[in-house]
């Protein structure tokens, strides 16, 4: 089946590394032109090569900016339109998670940061995507959430409550950006990436054997549902937030 992506423009927020980085590749191998975000260029830039030296033919451009920088991301956004003569695909992937501990520990400057990064980056790079090249031409979002926007954790309440609101934020603007931009979300269960390396490093073995499908998940693996999203095999879906998590939610209270 065609994703029908090949010749389409797509921008990655926090496409340094990890997730980020795997869509980039994943969308890259389908035919699509990929602009890569994050704040160093120099790692984009190495990110970028790695990807031209794997699809040659691919159109790759690496334009470092911070999330919550107005001016860098209409940047960003004016120079992948400049570049490829359009953006069809927006990834909202770029997160952080600076405080680890109760809610009751957390200072104002980690809470802003989080805030920042993770929810208000979301609505940014949306609006302006929305009125550079989306308003007049369509295209899809793709928020990358977590299932931490759906149940409670410990140590990480916080990151958790700003991507239950990316959750709904992606419905949200389903609903106002509809028909011509589809928005959903990805949300991702323990994925093997630096920013939750907290959470399973010196524990993978116990916390896989807790999850149906007996693993961690790799950022290929949210790459796959990225792909599906951006491409036309769920052009009748909107508003929706795909988890995949191998099983995760779904493991009884009690074993």
């Amino acid at each position: 089946m065609r994703t029908g992506l090949e010749g389409k423009t797509a921008l990655i927020t926090g496409a340094s590394r990890g997730i980020g980085k795997a869509i980039a590749f994943a969308l890259a191998e389908e035919g699509a032109n990929v602009v890569l975000t994050s704040r160093r260029q120099e790692s984009l830039d190495e990110v970028a090569a790695e990807i031209k030296a794997a699809h040659p033919g691919a159109g790759v451009l690496a334009k470092a900016a911070h999330v919550g920088d107005a001016a860098a991301a209409s940047a960003a956004i004016d120079a992948a339109i400049t570049a490829f003569g359009g953006l069809d695909v927006l990834v909202n992937n770029a997160g952080v998670s600076p405080h680890f501990g109760p809610l009751v520990e957390i200072d104002a400057g980690q809470a802003a940061k989080t805030v920042e990064i993770n929810q208000y980056g979301v609505v940014l790079w949306t609006q302006l995507a929305w009125k550079a090249a989306m308003e007049r031409h369509g295209g899809t979002v793709i928020n990358i959430a977590s299932i931490g926007g759906m149940v409670t954790e410990h140590n990480i309440g916080y990151y958790n409550a700003t991507k239950a609101a990316v959750i709904h934020l992606t419905r949200q603007f389903a609903v106002e950006l509809a028909p011509k931009v589809r928005v959903n979300a990805i949300a991702p269960g323990l994925v093997k990436t630096k920013l939750a390396s907290g959470l399973w490093e010196g524990n993978e073995d116990s916390i896989a054997k807790a999850l149906p499908l007996g693993r961690l998940g790799v950022p290929e693996d949210i790459a796959g549902a990225a792909v599906f999203l951006a491409g036309e095999c769920s052009s009748w879906m909107t508003g929706q937030t795909m988890v995949v998590d191998g099983g995760s939610v779904i493991r009884p209270a009690i074993a």
